[in-house]
């Protein structure tokens, strides 16, 4: 995308990164009531409201703060531009009853005639995954990751395109997986507080947290926005059994959308009750199994059937829904999608936790140690942290 580069001195837009997409506009700039027709390149013509012009003005951004610093709510009547022109590839206005001049590039307007969303570096297509990509899962070495932005960058990318990596090399430390979470964001919390070990308890209040088989889940799904980025740091395994299973959510429902059309249209357009109850807490939400990003494509799950509270639909719905439900969950465990693996020592699993479903085999609690110290990040702020290492950014100096 154009980016608007400000001077520091005179906040206002540097032609720099305009230079070399130029357009040259032939013709007068038309007045009407509410905004103005302008020429651009190629006989083409676009129009423009007075709002959205006043409004963005390059000068009403301060270039310290890097925020709006004009408040269009001050202004005492509506904005109407007392004359406007075209002078050297810049669209200048004049506007009435102000005492204020607007500069604006062409080729930053051209960004605006259409009414599409600002370009986005981060939403990437994603790349589904199956059973066999376990030599392919992208790695990371947490200490090269310490040191070099680049590798960070390359590792969130990894994270937004296939949903799941592993850190290697990890400390066996406490210390270690914060540091590493701090690489993307903050550690968020949720009402298991902002860290939990898996290892078995004596009186457990997870699933998890026995030897049992756990099935396949996203985590949390009884809240009202489930937590996007889940570190799963393993400090010991040394059990026998306990195998770790992950399927690629995007992967599964995209191959349901194609088998049973009517059963996916069910499941992402259907919220479901999911519950976690305890002594001290009683989290619910409602959700949608398949969730569609803003261009209609899979983005993935939210799903755990020990977190599935009772369904209160319509009896006459769920005679179409649970079939649909049932058959999905079926397909997630097919051998097809799951992916599965020892965890080692030393590595970290980071994986979209809107994407990916991950669960465990049984496992002997007495014939060794395993345990697990897990986390939980934001997935805009992972999101955010990779503009910004791939991107200038607007502001700029």
């Amino acid at each position: 995308m154009m980016i608007v580069k400000f001077d520091p001195l005179f906040r206002r837009p540097s032609l720099r990164k305009f230079a070399v997409n130029m357009h040259v506009a032939t013709g007068a700039v038309t007045l009407a009531e509410k905004g103005l027709h302008l020429p651009l390149a190629e006989g083409q013509n676009a129009y423009f409201n007075y709002y959205w012009l006043r409004d963005n003005c390059p000068s009403s951004f301060d270039s310290t703060t890097r925020e709006r610093s004009f408040d269009i709510f001050h202004l005492s009547a509506a904005p109407r531009a007392d004359s406007a022109e075209i002078e050297d590839g810049m669209l200048v206005i004049r506007w009435a009853g102000e005492n204020h001049v607007s500069r604006f590039p062409l080729s930053l307007l051209e960004l605006y005639t259409e009414g599409k969303h600002r370009s986005d570096p981060a939403d990437l297509p994603r790349k589904a995954w199956f059973s066999d990509h376990y030599p392919d899962v992208s790695r990371f070495s947490q200490p090269e990751l310490m040191r070099d932005p680049k590798k960070v960058a390359e590792w969130l990318k990894a994270m937004i395109v296939e949903g799941l990596t592993i850190v290697t090399d990890m400390p066996d430390s406490h210390e270690g997986l914060t540091e590493t979470v701090k690489l993307m964001g903050h550690v968020r919390p949720t009402f298991f507080g902002e860290y939990f070990d898996v290892k078995t308890h004596i009186n457990p209040t997870n699933t998890a947290y026995t030897a049992k088989a756990l099935e396949l889940h996203t985590d949390t799904p009884a809240e009202e926005h489930a937590p996007g980025i889940q570190f799963l740091h393993c400090r010991a395994n040394t059990v026998e059994g306990g195998m770790s299973i992950y399927s690629d959510g995007v992967a599964v429902a995209n191959a349901f959308r194609e088998i049973d059309p009517d059963g996916f249209k069910l499941l992402s357009e259907i919220d479901i009750p999911f519950f976690c109850e305890h002594d001290t807490y009683d989290m619910r939400s409602r959700q949608r199994v398949i969730e569609l990003d803003k261009h209609g494509e899979v983005s993935g799950l939210t799903i755990s059937q020990h977190m599935a509270d009772l369904f209160d639909l319509p009896q006459t719905v769920l005679d179409d829904y649970y079939p649909a439900f049932c058959r999905f969950g079926k397909m997630l465990q097919d051998d097809k999608f799951m992916m599965r693996f020892l965890m080692k020592a030393g590595e970290c699993m980071v994986f979209d936790n809107h994407r990916i479903v991950h669960g465990r085999m049984a496992y002997s609690a007495t014939s060794g140690d395993r345990y697990l110290r897990g986390c939980y990040a934001d997935r805009e702020e992972m999101r955010s942290t990779y503009r910004a290492l791939t991107t200038e950014g607007r502001f700029k100096a």
